[in-house]
């Protein structure tokens, strides 16, 4: 009995096993086809229903060459009632297995022919196609089925296959016609033309676009089209087009800045500051509300700081204080207050008054994060003046106050870099080793950066001498003494030539040259990276840095493609590949052209 019923439990188990769709996927997977072949036999015969059990069945006789099999079964289910006529695809793709074409051909053409019996086939005969890479027979399923009835709407796969053809025109045709019926596509379709579309404006797809907007514009009164030029320019850094086209989006519908705003944002972040300066001022002429208006005029200040020569700071530390004179010193002009305090302790060198009034502004009634953000300028300010404890007083309270928060996750990064300053490096390793976990991969990356620097130079020197040093020279640089700062790194390359502090010592006085617009230096250093320290961490870092100043200062193209391309081909893991392989086309572009 006992024997009886081992064999039967056996049998079950043998059974249930051959039942089992993810043993057979992975049989399939693994290539034992036999054994996927009969899972997948035992899989379709228990439930007949299931297509893809059955198709399941016909891969692993494909796969084990037995097309004649695979052909009797398929054309038997296809005279079954309720046929698949994506079947007839299957059918055409073993035939063509078999260098049988014209037969391939034939059931294709079936395929196509049984949408005009049942529409609700299309979408399955096309992925069927698509499958099998026959975009040409996937795009006239779906088309047939839409001529057939005008209520479907296939665009969006139209798009992809037409996209996948390379047909760009009738992709974005396509695209454009399902945003025009809904527009909450727009966002969508933006990242899928964002696949085509580069920086280039002689790039094929972005000339095709910008011609099929410019058409469509001129045939609707839809703002639309406006809307997708000014995105277009702007993927083109052309942030002038932009303007113009924003310009116009806003005068027939005057109820929202917000674009404007984004683009003079976008423009500045970019350094374009006339087009920024423009829709700031386009911003001050139409604004309808005291909080945009302030915005805006603080807007404006930023570029005046970042364009400013020390001999304008004078007239721009007037303008903060009309501004704030005109908008008062209430809650709803702490983000003016901050910047203006940044201002004074930055670039006028009055750090005891910008910390007075950051003081002052903490004795006024706030929610927390306004206390917070003005705590967190405080506390840089006490940095770059050097009262460290006071500075970590008021980060440690930004963490207790809002401990959820982005903003505690950066004071408490500042806390490790205040504590590097201060050559407590242990402390600020393990403040570190918390935040390497941050949910802000920012945070996350500068926090694992600041920890290898910190425990690869205090391997070798126990008495810590250069670590100290370089963060001493890191700290003039926050200060903005750029000299000493040179000076001190200077003394670190003389004195220890061969630590491994020295690749950090180069690319940071490489920095600072760059700051100071000395590029020729700079490039000296970041030439010495790749030369001495070719196998390090820092080394793409050097040659992303040399690529642009041969790109946008030096006016060396060839130079600047060859340097990209060392990150391409030598350095895929960057934080840089990304940015490189998109200069690097352009520049390759612009030469051929």
């Amino acid at each position: 009995m006992r024997i009886i019923l081992t064999v039967l439990f056996l049998s079950f188990f043998s059974w249930s096993q051959a039942q089992n769709p993810a043993l057979a996927k992975n049989y399939f997977d693994q290539g034992e086809f036999d054994k996927a072949l009969v899972s997948y036999r035992n899989l379709s015969n228990a439930q007949p229903g299931r297509i893809d059990y059955f198709l399941g069945m016909i891969h692993s006789l494909q796969q084990l060459e037995n097309y004649e099999e695979a052909e009797k079964l398929m054309e038997a289910r296809l005279r079954q009632q309720q046929r698949h006529p994506q079947l007839y695809v299957e059918l055409g793709h073993n035939f063509a297995l078999q260098n049988k074409e014209e037969k391939a051909l034939e059931n294709y053409q079936k395929a196509i022919l049984a949408i005009e019996e049942n529409e609700h086939a299309a979408y399955p005969i096309a992925t069927t196609f698509q499958k099998y890479n026959l975009l040409e027979e996937a795009a006239a399923s779906l088309e047939k089925a839409m001529s057939l009835n005008t209520s479907r709407d296939y665009s969006i796969q139209l798009a992809q296959i037409y996209g996948e053809q390379g047909k760009l025109e009738k992709m974005f045709e396509a695209y454009l016609n399902v945003i025009e019926r809904n527009e909450n596509f727009k966002n969508t379709a933006q990242r899928y033309f964002s696949l085509y579309i580069t920086e280039d404006p002689a790039n094929e797809a972005n000339d095709i676009f910008r011609k099929t907007l410019l058409k469509r514009s001129q045939q609707s009164q839809l703002l639309l089209y406006n809307e997708l030029l000014s995105w277009l320019f702007i993927q083109q850094k052309e942030y002038g087009k932009a303007l113009v086209q924003e310009r116009a989006i806003h005068r027939r519908n005057p109820e929202s800045l917000n674009r404007m705003i984004d683009l003079g944002t976008i423009a500045m972040n970019e350094k374009d500051y006339e087009t920024a300066q423009n829709a700031i001022h386009y911003i001050i002429e139409h604004a309808t509300t005291k909080a945009l208006l302030l915005q805006a005029n603080q807007l404006l200040l930023q570029i005046d700081i970042e364009l400013a020569t020390p001999d304008k700071y004078a007239e721009i530390q007037k303008k903060f204080q009309d501004l704030i004179t005109q908008f008062g010193t209430g809650s709803d002009t702490h983000s003016l207050q901050i910047a203006y305090n940044h201002f004074l302790a930055f670039d006028m060198d009055e750090k005891q008054q910008a910390i007075s009034n950051l003081r002052a502004m903490l004795d006024q009634r706030m929610n927390p994060f306004q206390e917070a953000r003005i705590k967190m300028e405080l506390a840089d300010i006490l940095v770059a003046d050097e009262k460290f404890n006071q500075a970590l007083i008021y980060y440690s309270q930004i963490q207790s106050k809002i401990q959820n928060d982005i903003l505690a996750q950066e004071a408490r990064f500042k806390v490790a870099r205040t504590s590097y300053f201060k050559g407590d490096f242990d402390w600020a390793l393990t403040q570190l080793d918390v935040l390497k976990k941050s949910t802000s991969q920012l945070i996350a990356n500068d926090a694992l950066q600041l920890s290898l620097l910190i425990t690869d130079n205090s391997l070798e020197d126990s008495t810590q001498t250069a670590l100290k040093k370089y963060a001493r020279a890191d700290l003039l640089n926050i200060q903005e003494k750029n000299q000493q700062a040179i000076d001190v790194l200077n003394e670190i390359l003389l004195e220890h030539p061969g630590s491994s502090i020295a690749d950090e010592a180069l690319l940071l006085q490489g920095k600072i040259f760059e700051k100071i617009g000395e590029y020729a230096k700079a490039e000296e250093n970041y030439l010495k990276i790749i030369q001495y320290h070719s196998y390090d961490i820092l080394a793409d870092d050097a040659l992303f840095r040399l690529g642009t100043i041969y790109q946008y200062h030096l006016n060396e193209p060839d130079k600047a493609k060859m340097y990209y391309e060392k990150i391409i081909f030598e350095h895929a893991d960057s934080i840089f590949f990304v940015e490189a392989r998109k200069r690097y086309r352009m520049l390759r572009d612009n030469l051929i052209n």
